[in-house]
């Protein structure tokens, strides 16, 4: 069973200083406001460490005795590494079962699920805004695909056209001058791709870890190929909780105004510069506080062996990759992401 975990230690003001200190973790800020957390009283969950922090060694050798979740970020807010202990990959069976996944069937049946775990999310979001619902796509399940790569090809083209309908419709409910045309991923232009590239980036972070502790490989996924660089595994499974971030970014977008921006230039290619909108300093620090909080929410999620019918969306996250793991080891029969219902 996953432990729900209490306390956040999250420096992100510049000078901050992480040391350890007689049992307590000491935060120190740059103007020399101390304060203590002892290890022992509260149990810390996670540690998040923004760019222009500090850390000692000693603090970070403790951090990953006790596998406590470690991240860094960027000044934006965008994580970039974590800390990972050297026995985080030590369940070699898992990871030979889930090689084997790619060609017993059980990988086909994996992107199947994932596709419509995606699909039902996404018909939550859609059903609480008033918007128009897409006719379910019983071909997903109906369809005995006879490969892997097949599958995987007519999956996505299936999960593209819902989401590509999905996101016209939620960036309607975005006020008009902010509002983008379409969605983009990589080097977005406007203010709201890059707020929901940047949610989508911690998201990434907490299902990789997710994926970490269930011993599973985040490099071999089933509904997204095998690529060199590309988490594979971790992007399949990311797209089963994309939904429940898309319902808070609605609400935050919802009362920006184009002020709350700013337009820096940067690198297009070698001997280009592009204009890009960014979320200023202050709006940026609020989105990332309510994501923060978003992982500590009570969802109607049935928790691993019956321990409850409620659980918070980190636990909710880590115990999906649990689950799948056990799936793949065949210690349970089927895999099916459950889906929390939006409030």
């Amino acid at each position: 069973m996953v432990k729900e975990k209490q306390l956040k230690l999250i420096l992100e003001d510049y000078g901050q200083f992480l040391g350890m200190e007689k049992g307590c973790y000491v935060v120190k800020d740059k103007d020399g406001i101390v304060k203590k957390y002892p290890q022992w009283e509260n149990e810390i969950g996670e540690v998040i460490l923004k760019s222009g922090c500090y850390v000692s060694v000693g603090v970070l050798a403790n951090l990953s005795f006790w596998e406590i979740d470690t991240v860094i970020l960027t000044r934006r807010g965008k994580p970039i590494a974590y800390l990972k202990n050297i026995e985080d990959d030590s369940h070699i069976e898992t990871r030979i079962n889930q090689y084997k996944a790619l060609e017993n069937g059980k990988g086909i049946e994996i992107a199947k699920q994932i596709v419509l775990g995606k699909i039902k999310g996404q018909t939550q979001v859609l059903k609480k805004y008033g918007l128009r619902l897409y006719a379910y796509p019983t071909r997903i399940t109906e369809t005995n695909f006879k490969d892997l790569k097949t599958a995987r090809k007519k999956l996505t083209l299936i999960e593209s056209h819902y989401t590509k309908g999905y996101f016209k419709q939620i960036f309607n409910l975005i006020p008009e001058p902010l509002r983008p045309e379409n969605r983009k991923t990589f080097s977005a232009y406007d203010g709201i791709n890059n707020i929901f590239n940047l949610a989508y980036e911690t998201l990434k972070w907490k299902v990789c870890r997710a994926i970490i502790k269930a011993k599973l490989e985040p490099y071999l996924g089933f509904l997204h190929s095998e690529q060199f660089g590309k988490p594979s595994l971790l992007c399949d499974l990311t797209e089963i909780f994309r939904y429940y971030i898309d319902d808070y970014l609605i609400q935050f977008c919802q009362k920006l105004k184009k002020t709350d921006f700013t337009t820096k230039i940067e690198n297009y290619s070698t001997k280009r510069m592009a204009k890009r909108e960014y979320l200023n300093n202050e709006k940026t620090r609020q989105l990332m506080k309510g994501i923060n909080d978003l992982w500590e929410q009570k969802v109607e999620i049935k928790r691993v062996e019956g321990h409850g019918e409620k659980t918070t969306v980190e636990t909710w996250i880590n115990e999906t990759a649990i689950l799948l793991a056990k799936y793949i080891r065949n210690e349970k029969s089927s895999w099916q992401p459950q889906i929390a219902l939006l409030n």
